[in-house]
């Protein structure tokens, strides 16, 4: 829903962190979740000053969060809990991995477009079983990740922390 983007950007927020160039993440240069990539690009679709990445702010990065990841991901439509979900596995995964993700939750086409089918099929099921049924899918890819003796410990304290933050929202 669209009212549940400000907490859940603050929660992404949270498992982002700070500026990070780790030279073993795929990622590269990113600060506050947005890669040096996405920020460019948008700092050029958008004919915006290009900040060093060391000092971009919420500020900067808020709208690149809410129009790629939030609105692409459809988050606005999604019952509260799973679009938190849905927001942080687009952030961490990309908007199509998400989606599909869903879509093979509710038994929908994996296309990697979330449309009126996907959410038809989200109305259909029990919401805390569909956050239990993506938190584990999500499990199981990163354990499949060539990163995952790096990065591993990190990811599933992130999961677990959605996946306890997403079934709080249920109850709110």
């Amino acid at each position: 829903m669209e009212s549940n983007f400000d907490k859940s950007l603050v929660k992404v927020l949270e498992h982002e962190g700070g500026y990070v160039f780790h030279p073993e993440d795929p990622g590269g240069e990113t600060n506050l979740g947005v890669t040096k990539r996405v920020y460019d690009n948008w700092t050029a679709e958008n004919d915006l000053m290009v900040k060093d990445m060391q000092d971009i702010t919420v500020d900067d990065v808020m709208p690149i969060y809410k129009k790629n990841y939030w609105l692409k991901a459809k988050c606005d439509q999604l019952p509260i809990g799973i679009d938190y979900v849905i927001f942080d596995m687009s952030v961490n995964h990309g908007v199509s991995r998400a989606a599909k993700f869903l879509q093979g939750v509710v038994g929908a086409d994996q296309d990697g477009v979330i449309g009126s089918k996907t959410l038809a099929m989200v109305d259909k099921m029990e919401q805390s079983d569909i956050i239990e049924a993506l938190c584990l899918e999500r499990e199981d890819f990163y354990r499949n990740l060539k990163t995952f003796d790096t990065f591993g410990n990190g990811w599933l304290n992130r999961n677990s922390g959605v996946k306890a933050t997403s079934l709080e929202m249920l109850s709110t």
